[in-house]
């Protein structure tokens, strides 16, 4: 059951907090997430957004004629992670020197280090959500984020909307206390962003709130790997909802291998050249690279499992896998999932 605006509580703010490592652990224990209004930098995030949605306005995402800030997407085009139209802009985006220093920022990186009581460095794959409007089938589902991201159950991901971000814009749901389950949950099959998810009957047993609230600018959610979340629909008319995901990790824990390249790299061809090739300073490029990090294997286990769901699903006439299927022919046709895929949709 996806949660309605009628049965999500608000989050609880622990700007009252902020600094005291103790008081964060002790709350991140209880409650799965720590939330902060305005901790970040507004002024750097409002310049961020212009030229973010500039570079989505020259793409043919925003609305041409109008002020690339108010997030007008133009009429008739929707795509979302998995499409390769979306790819091609979004990596224009991913080019952008200021989304990556974010990142790094001093306030970022010391409320981090505070809650975990640990040196920590944000990983180098950092990743921007662009939400169209009225797009809700594709809306990113109920899931943990140890499957996508892996490392460990203690990398912390950190949420913000890059502008105001009212419930209808479609910002994040946590399930308070949902990180007590101490495991990775069954994930399955989905159209949404991520393609997996968590299916109602293993997190509805829990008896757990969904909360969210209504985000404004600089305002940042964290959680770690195993808090069960969700996005909200975007049922705007016509906005594009704009947000910064990435993850931080200890220095001395190991990373997945996927997480040092470029968010989206396995989806179309590109590089951290490709990356930094207009940036006027190399002072985060490649900078994981002296930190000396552990990496490991990805786990391929979640994602084949939910392809083999969507294999077995579009054989048996499931519209939403049969169109998981056609994406995953465009954007990699010489793969052997792809080949698979070719199969099925053509019985």
């Amino acid at each position: 059951m996806i949660p309605t605006l009628e049965n999500l509580e608000e989050l609880h703010e622990s700007n009252d907090i902020l600094g005291d490592t103790p008081a964060l652990q002790s709350r991140l224990e209880e409650d799965g997430y720590r939330f902060f209004r305005r901790l970040q930098d507004v002024e750097m995030l409002r310049e961020l957004r212009r030229q973010m949605l500039t570079t989505m306005q020259e793409g043919g995402w925003i609305k041409q004629g109008t002020d690339p800030v108010d997030g007008i997407a133009e009429p008739g085009v929707q795509c979302t992670e998995g499409d390769v139209e979306y790819t091609d802009v979004y990596h224009q985006v991913y080019r952008n020197q200021l989304f990556h220093e974010s990142a790094h920022s001093e306030v970022m990186l010391k409320t981090v280090t505070d809650i975990t009581g640990r040196p920590m460095t944000p990983q180098p794959q950092k990743v921007a959500r662009l939400w169209f409007p009225n797009y809700t089938a594709h809306t990113t589902p109920i899931h943990q984020d140890y499957v996508h991201f892996q490392g460990t159950y203690e990398n912390l991901t950190c949420w913000a909307p890059v502008g105001d971000c009212p419930i209808e814009l479609g910002g994040l749901a946590v399930l308070r206390g949902s990180h007590k389950v101490g495991k990775v949950l069954e994930h399955h099959f989905s159209l949404g962003a991520g393609s997996l998810m968590i299916e109602a009957e293993d997190y509805e047993a829990m008896g757990l709130q969904w909360q969210t609230t209504n985000y404004e600018i600089g305002d940042t959610l964290i959680f770690p790997a195993l808090t069960i979340h969700m996005a909200l629909p975007n049922v705007t008319e016509d906005r594009l909802r704009v947000s910064l995901d990435n993850r931080y990790q200890a220095i001395e824990d190991p990373i997945a291998e996927h997480m040092t390249e470029p968010h989206l790299a396995s989806m179309s061809p590109f590089g951290w050249d490709d990356t930094y090739a207009d940036w006027d300073s190399d002072e985060f490029q490649y900078y994981w690279k002296d930190l000396g990090l552990e990496i490991i294997p990805k786990d391929w286990s979640f994602s084949n499992k939910g392809f083999e769901e969507a294999c077995e699903l579009a054989r048996n006439g499931n519209e939403e896998a049969a169109h998981h299927l056609a994406r995953q022919i465009k954007r990699a046709p010489d793969t052997e999932q792809a080949e698979i895929a070719r199969k099925i949709l053509a019985q």
